[in-house]
Formats: structure tokens, sequence, C-alpha cells
């Protein structure tokens, strides 16, 4: 989606707070201000939510909790329909159904996010994997 101009009028603690965050965090206050927005209109959609994370790798998660793709992923390896495997999920982790099913909402709101997030991981575990594999095949 392309950039549109948008004016803001901030009152001066609110840009003078946003300016010092940006500068600690070494972006442009545009960028953070951008982030805040999107962030926090999804943790308003979703109680529960939080974002957690370094700026170039932010990532929904339950606020007491795991990631929110670490939930989906789980429940993908689970039997059963929906609320058979948030049970089970439930009965395996210190998670409250309702908590899971947060995450679940949030997932199917932000699906391309949740998917690039566990396809990142199936990555890393093959990687990782391989490289086990070549050791192994090295000192054979």
């Amino acid at each position: 989606m392309a950039a549109r101009s948008t004016s803001f009028r901030l009152g001066d603690q609110a840009r003078q707070r946003l300016h010092d965050r940006a500068e600690r965090e070494g972006v442009s206050a545009t960028a953070l201000l951008e982030r805040l927005i999107v962030e926090g209109v999804d943790t308003l959609d979703h109680p529960g939510i939080v974002y957690r994370g370094p700026d170039h790798d932010r990532r929904a998660a339950l606020a007491a909790g795991p990631d929110v793709w670490e939930i989906v992923a789980r429940l993908r390896e689970l039997e059963g329909g929906e609320e058979e495997r948030i049970e089970t999920l439930a009965s395996e982790t210190d998670l409250h159904p309702r908590q899971i099913r947060t995450a679940l909402e949030f997932a199917a709101r932000h699906p391309d996010d949740i998917e690039r997030r566990i396809a990142r991981n199936e990555q890393a575990i093959a990687e990782s994997r391989r490289a086990a594999e070549q050791r192994r095949t090295l000192l054979a």
C-alpha cells in the first residue's frame, strides 16, 4: 500500500516523548508513530495481545504467554476440531482456553504475518537439522 501524507497536530508533551523515543530507537518519529498506531489499534482490537521484540522483528504475543505464531503452530500439530485442539493445548500449558482463542482470533485477522513467522521458524529448523547432519557426516 502506498504511503500518503497525513497531518497530525500533537501536543508538546506527546511530540517530545515521540521524538525522544524515536531517537533512542534510532528511527524516525514518523516510523515510530506508524508502528505505534498499528500496534496500538491491534491491541485495542485484541485485548490480551501485546507486541514484543526489536523494531526489525516485532511479533504479536499473549501478554502473559507465548507468541501468537507459536500457539497457531502448535494447534496445527494437534488432532481434532478447533475446541478439542484448544482444550488439548490448554491442558499442555498454563494457558487458559480464552487466551488461546484470543491468539487464534488475532491470527485469523493477520494470517499473512502468522504464516510468514511460521514459515521462518520451519526454515530455521530445517537449516539446523541440515547443519547437525553435516556435523555428523564430518565426524563419521
